[in-house]
């Protein structure tokens, strides 16, 4: 088809996907069942014969006299939101093959599907050191020129955004919702943010779709399905995330997990993955050999300068937040709190600065979130 004949599709799809009950599956039925949405809604003009269809192409015989394909796809654009279908060639292309893959996705802001993509997702009732550690996994993973991709929910998700866009990097956030909702709303101000930094936001719901339980696990298997891999940082056992693990592992997805503390209920759900074969990872380049096609990433490091490096294989820079803390920390444990008391810094950056300086492998972190100086062997 060409360009025109995608735009008129776009539209009767939209239009048929507006009608109530009419979700990504029945879409798919009715496009499977009559070639295209643009023969279905010619198909159904005549209210002829319509008494034998099912009741639900019923229901769309009958909305189809109450709607205009051009006011829906004017009221689309005025709040900015644009759609995209499996046939054009800018639709994510991971997400294409699969064989539950929406027909219609919209989105607010810009695609790269050029781009590979890593996904991070983890508990909303996270701890400082599962924030740190999302937000310094995504800034390495931006860094390379990988989208990450997440949830936009409290917690990890929030924390792997902000570390892609602090590393000047591109991240996607799959809604649960539609994109005329924002859910969480403190989060209105981020995907802003997502936006204006060449970010995208997605839905596979229509935008008067409000937040509701039962669409979180259908949002999960997009947020896997755009992805390479899936990174999970910090998950109870009855962790969401780990739905989004269950959908990476029936699409042929890596997973990953990042350890956490042993006392840590917020970590039991990710360690349990690291028993169960899941790859435990520090960095960016423990995600690097489980995936061929992110190995043309190593290009840059190859042209760095020597000098300090952490464990994830980027340069710790020298900084006056590290001295300072490297100057308070000794070899008798000393709470996070503590640190945070006798500290300069804002509160929401120690946490970061302490884990950098864990994975450079000079402090070490004990039970507790007590910090003490690490000793080389």
């Amino acid at each position: 088809m060409c360009k025109d004949t995608w735009l008129e599709e776009k539209r009767y799809r939209a239009t048929i996907h507006s009608i109530s009950g009419i979700g990504s599956g029945k879409l798919r039925q009715l496009i499977a069942r009559y070639g295209s949405a643009i023969n279905a809604w010619h198909s159904l003009e005549s209210t002829s014969g319509l008494h034998k269809e099912e009741p639900w192409i019923q229901q769309i015989g009958r909305k189809r006299r109450e709607l205009n394909p051009f006011e829906i796809e004017e009221a689309l654009k005025e709040k900015e939101i644009f759609t995209v279908i499996p046939e054009e060639e800018d639709y994510p292309p991971l997400l294409r093959e699969l064989s539950d893959a929406p027909p219609l996705l919209y989105y607010k802001g810009h695609l790269s599907i050029r781009k590979e993509a890593i996904a991070i997702v983890g508990a909303r009732r996270s701890t400082p050191y599962g924030r740190a550690a999302a937000e310094a996994i995504s800034k390495e993973l931006a860094q390379h020129e990988i989208v990450v991709v997440s949830g936009l929910a409290r917690g990890i998700d929030t924390a792997a955004h902000k570390g892609a866009l602090t590393g000047s990097g591109i991240t996607w956030a799959v809604l649960g919702c539609g994109l005329n909702f924002m859910n969480p709303p403190e989060n209105k101000k981020l995907a802003e943010e997502i936006i204006e930094k060449s970010g995208a936001l997605f839905s596979e719901f229509m935008p008067e779709m409000p937040p509701e339980p039962q669409l979180f696990p259908m949002r999960n298997r997009l947020i896997s399905g755009m992805s390479r891999g899936v990174v999970v940082v910090e998950a109870a056992l009855k962790s969401g995330a780990l739905i989004t693990v269950d959908f990476a592992l029936e699409q042929g997805r890596e997973v990953f997990a990042v350890p956490g503390p042993i006392f840590s209920e917020q970590s039991k759900g990710s360690n349990n993955l690291i028993r169960q074969g899941a790859k435990l990872i520090e960095g960016f380049k423990d995600i690097l050999p489980e995936i061929p096609s992110l190995q043309g990433s190593q290009n840059q490091e190859k042209n760095e300068e020597p000098g300090q490096k952490n464990r994830t294989g980027t340069h710790l820079e020298k900084s006056l937040e590290h001295e300072e803390l490297l100057q308070m920390i000794s070899d008798l444990p000393l709470h996070i709190d503590q640190i945070t008391m006798n500290s300069q810094l804002p509160p929401e950056q120690i946490p970061l600065a302490l884990l950098e300086l864990q994975l450079a492998g000079q402090i070490e972190q004990l039970p507790g979130q007590l910090y003490v100086l690490a000793h080389k062997c």
